[in-house]
């Protein structure tokens, strides 16, 4: 058999890199887009309709098909001063008819890599084990993941990088290039090694009731999918984003980050003035600038199965009125902050006894409790007015400039009875944007007021939040080294001056070996420090050596929040660290942790466990702040910092200035 006469099975447009796939035209692997007539076969066969460009910065691409009725315009805008580029797609109805929109992705990327495959490095874990750093070899196949829990999730973040397989994981000149899903509802992402070794990821928002009707006349917007690249690995992937975050922030980049206790560890719902003031003064003392009060301040919450939506400090609490008690902690020097969770309801509230049709529901269903609670539909307008009449309320009657935002369960029974067919309501968008206009309506009418996002830890971090608030919790296990692991992962994908990580006393959930107060403090270091132990179990001694680490902190936290960071090793290595590079190359913050053994066994002289610096001008010297010593830039990349660990001593902030 003459085999060059015979044609492959597979044609080299199936094999071809394509932007953006329909199903209908290349329908063999997966599609970003799967469209049709509502009970009608699917399938999107269309003609290129133009192409419009502006300056050197955006570039929008049209196609149509005019039988089915829809018109799609691939988007592209470039981020200033950064190796990102947004990429997403808007798909209208041109037709009489509505069309059925089943799928909808946002963009796809293609990753050249030879035939050695690729290696994908993604988020994973659960509630209290965010963010771990996992990587997938993948040479055939597909690998997906996402979210239906109404928010990003604990399982997995909406962000990947990719790598050819033939370069080193670590190799400081591998190619890399990442993908992060601008959106915080229900997503869904998935690499696709094809037939030929092409590799190609694609990402958009799920739909929660698995489908959309587009009517005639109207626009739907994918959220945007933001692709960047390096040249310099993870780690120098890793600083591609922290520079599009800090863009995100804006000005309120320049805002200061205050250092926070919040006093839910030390107390629960046991929440009384007295109590609370006692540990703002200890707060106070050790060199805190904000006291905030977490659950349990508002009538009827004496536990988690009352109170929400009542959102009315308890006179019980605060027997000398609410206003007071914010007075006296200001009083200390301390600013004030709050708790709140706007989009949960209690099922004894008082909200729900008079807007029981407010809650999420489908008929002749009951809905079931998660933490004792509901979720409220945050896309009915009027649940919007009243959260922010809500918010506007409390933050126009006290002086509080620090809000937490917290959402402890996902949606369930997610029905809007009597509202119509439910492909035509989307939920699922429908709360993400009653929720962003909410954070957007706190930006603009109380800019004063510092926001955290927070989603029973880590559940809700995705760009559109962090573009709307100042910092975000990544998760409720503060335990050190299972925090380590956490905080490990979120660098990789989100900058420092995002990142809340509190000092407490909570013991390994999964790495149970205890670390220093110290290991504590500089793990902390690495973001936004917050405390969050019982300060009043504390010692004389424990208090001190904590004012003593907060005062280290303020002297670096600019570097920490605005300079060039490094993740030095990693949690599986005896010793890691993060290192910071201030914007000018001044001075050089390296927080340096020992996560192997502490059996009490003596190191080998001259032979301490080492952290090579990175990013260090080789001709340069620099001097040890507290020890005097100096180094050439060349001996801190290729020889390194030496630490010999001891049992008493786990944990070290070094900082250098260049001479």
């Amino acid at each position: 058999m003459d085999w060059s006469r015979r044609t492959h099975f597979v044609t080299p447009a199936d094999l071809a890199p394509a932007e953006y796939i329909p199903h209908g035209l290349r329908p063999f692997n997966g599609a970003d887009l799967i469209a049709g007539r509502p009970g009608a076969e699917r399938g999107v066969w269309w003609c290129f309709a133009g192409a419009r460009q502006e300056d050197d910065s955006a570039l929008d691409l049209t196609f149509d098909d005019d039988v089915l009725g829809l018109r799609v315009t691939v988007r592209y805008a470039v981020v200033p001063g950064t190796d990102v580029v947004r990429r997403w797609t808007e798909l209208t109805c041109t037709g009489d008819a509505p069309v059925r929109l089943e799928r909808f992705g946002s963009a796809a990327v293609n990753v050249p890599v030879t035939d050695r495959g690729a290696r994908v490095t993604h988020l994973t874990g659960q509630w209290s084990q965010e963010f771990r750093f996992t990587q997938t070899l993948l040479t055939r196949g597909t690998l997906e993941f996402g979210s239906t829990q109404g928010v990003p999730g604990h399982a997995y973040a909406p962000w990947l990088a990719v790598q050819d397989a033939a370069y080193p994981d670590r190799g400081a000149d591998t190619p890399t290039y990442g993908v992060a899903l601008e959106w915080a509802g229900n997503w869904q992402t998935a690499v696709d090694a094809e037939p030929g070794g092409a590799v190609r990821v694609r990402a958009g928002r799920v739909p929660h009731e698995g489908a959309v009707l587009l009517a005639p006349g109207e626009t739907l917007v994918t959220p945007a999918l933001a692709c960047a690249f390096s040249g310099e690995g993870l780690d120098g992937l890793s600083r591609v984003w922290h520079r599009f975050e800090r863009r995100l922030a804006g000005d309120r980049l320049a805002r200061r980050r205050p250092v926070l206790y919040n006093s839910w560890e030390a107390t629960g719902f046991d929440v009384r003035a007295d109590h609370q003031l006692a540990l703002a003064r200890r707060a106070a003392e050790t060199g805190v600038e904000l006291f905030v009060v977490d659950d349990g301040w508002f009538t009827g919450r004496v536990d988690d199965t009352g109170g929400l939506g009542d959102w009315e400090p308890d006179p019980v609490l605060f027997p000398q009125g609410f206003g007071r008690f914010v007075d006296d902690v200001r009083a200390l020097g301390l600013d004030f902050g709050l708790w709140v969770e706007p989009e949960a309801v209690s099922p004894a509230s008082k909200l729900h006894a008079d807007r029981p049709e407010w809650v999420y529901a489908l008929p002749d269903r009951t809905g079931r409790r998660v933490r004792n609670q509901l979720l409220l539909d945050l896309g009915r307008e009027d649940v919007q007015e009243f959260v922010l009449a809500t918010l506007d309320r409390l933050l126009g009657r006290y002086a509080i400039t620090y809000l937490k935002w917290d959402m402890n369960r996902p949606p369930t029974e997610r029905g809007r009875p009597g509202a119509g067919p439910a492909e035509g309501l989307d939920l699922d968008a429908a709360h993400v944007r009653g929720y962003l206009r909410v954070l957007d309506h706190l930006r603009a009418r109380h800019p004063h007021v510092t926001v955290e996002g927070c989603a029973g830890g880590g559940g809700r971090v995705d760009h559109t939040t962090l573009a709307r608030t100042d910092v975000v919790w990544p998760s409720d296990n503060t335990a050190p080294l299972d925090r380590l692991r956490i905080q490990y992962g979120y660098l990789h994908a989100h900058a420092p001056h995002t990142m809340s990580s509190w000092v407490t006393d909570a013991p390994g959930l999964f790495d149970p070996r205890p670390r220093s107060l110290a290991f504590r403090f500089v793990s902390a270091m690495s973001g936004v420090l917050g405390i969050g132990a019982d300060l009043g179990a504390w010692s004389d001694g424990q208090r001190a050596e904590a004012a003593e680490w907060v005062a280290r902190y303020k002297d670096v936290r600019d570097i920490v929040h605005h300079g060039e960071t490094h993740l030095l090793n990693s949690p599986d290595d005896p010793t890691c660290g993060v290192q910071s590079i201030a914007p000018d190359g001044s001075r050089v913050v390296v927080g340096a942790l020992h996560t192997g053994r502490l059996d009490g066994a003596p190191l080998v002289p001259g032979r301490p466990d080492r952290l090579r610096l990175r990013g260090i001008d080789p001709a340069a010297r620099y001097r040890d702040e507290a020890a005097g010593t100096e180094y050439s830039g060349a001996y801190l990349r290729h020889t390194g910092l030496g630490f010999p660990w001891t049992t008493d001593h786990d944990a070290e902030l070094v900082v250098l200035r260049r001479l």
